[in-house]
């Protein structure tokens, strides 16, 4: 049998968490599971209540937030599987899920990343995620294939190269990242997946989707549709994403446009919506950049 080991992180989340090991543990894969929970600065501790539902638990505290990457990444250097599974605990997976993305692994060495078909849970035959395309990096902007899609089983015998990974479920090869290495933690949250998916692809790997696999995903259950907290970071990590893995001139065509013409549009959109408080996140998290031009570092954030 391979070892597998499934990697989640948790903030604050008790309910969800409950729900998600309880999913694990009725998926019941034919593969040993090593299930390594992450609690990355939760303010209360439910170890020997997760451990009641799932008593093989590796349970690993962090006294501090570390952010997506920085908490998946804690686990990663704990894990001891041949293939890493890392799904977000807002998701709840099916029976085959650890079968699947294991065989298309094995079938296909060039894989370095691999995620399935992602529906959401409360509105289980839609779909979320069937793939990516590729980046055009002048905007910072891709697609997604496949969303909002009803899934009437179009993407089932799928099994293709796609632009990017989604960071709610991918599996890679523990062994592939003494070469590619870990998320970047100065990401904190967004983007990481992206930029993880880049380096996959800069060390000749390829970036995989399988729709022969699904799980089902309780989005924004942490951060919001809209909030200062998902308006921060997704403005200060599409920066961030473009200057680590473009060039000197795309950066500054890119920042132009982000700046002058994007954040723009959206500050009329938040006065317009009378969410004038995200405007000034919006720039911060732009600011963040013109302050870390030249070395980034994983400073948290604190509101």
């Amino acid at each position: 049998m391979i070892p597998v080991s499934i990697i989640t992180v948790n903030f604050n989340q008790h309910q969800v968490n409950i729900d998600f090991l309880k999913s694990i543990k009725l998926s019941n894969p034919n593969y040993p599971i090593e299930l390594i929970f992450v609690d990355n600065g939760s303010a209360i501790e439910h170890e020997a209540e997760y451990k009641s539902i799932y008593p093989e638990l590796v349970y690993i505290r962090s006294d501090r937030n570390l952010g997506f990457a920085g908490g998946n990444n804690l686990g990663i250097q704990a894990a001891t599987g041949k293939y890493l599974l890392l799904l977000n605990n807002d998701t709840e997976i099916t029976p085959n899920l650890v079968e699947v993305l294991v065989s298309e692994m094995e079938a296909n060495p060039s894989i370095g990343l691999i995620s399935p078909l992602i529906l959401y849970f409360d509105q289980p035959k839609t779909i979320q995620y069937a793939g990516f395309t590729e980046m055009n990096y002048l905007t910072c902007r891709n697609e997604g294939i496949g969303n909002m899609q009803i899934d009437s089983g179009q993407y089932d015998k799928d099994s293709r190269e796609t632009g990017y990974c989604h960071g709610a479920a991918m599996m890679c090869r523990k062994a592939d990242l003494e070469t590619v290495g870990l998320m970047a933690e100065e990401f904190f949250l967004y983007y990481e997946e992206l930029d993880w998916c880049e380096k996959f692809k800069k060390q000749g790997k390829k970036i995989w989707f399988t729709g022969k696999t699904k799980i089902y995903h309780k989005e924004s259950i942490s951060v919001g549709k809209e909030s200062k907290i998902k308006t921060y970071f997704m403005t200060r990590n599409r920066m961030l994403f473009i200057r680590r893995n473009t060039g000197f001139l795309n950066t500054t065509l890119f920042s132009i446009y982000f700046v002058l013409l994007v954040c723009s549009r959206d500050a009329l959109a938040y006065l317009s919506k009378g969410r004038k408080d995200l405007i000034k996140w919006m720039y911060q998290g732009v600011f963040w950049n013109v302050m870390h031009s030249k070395n980034s570092k994983n400073l948290g954030f604190k509101i």
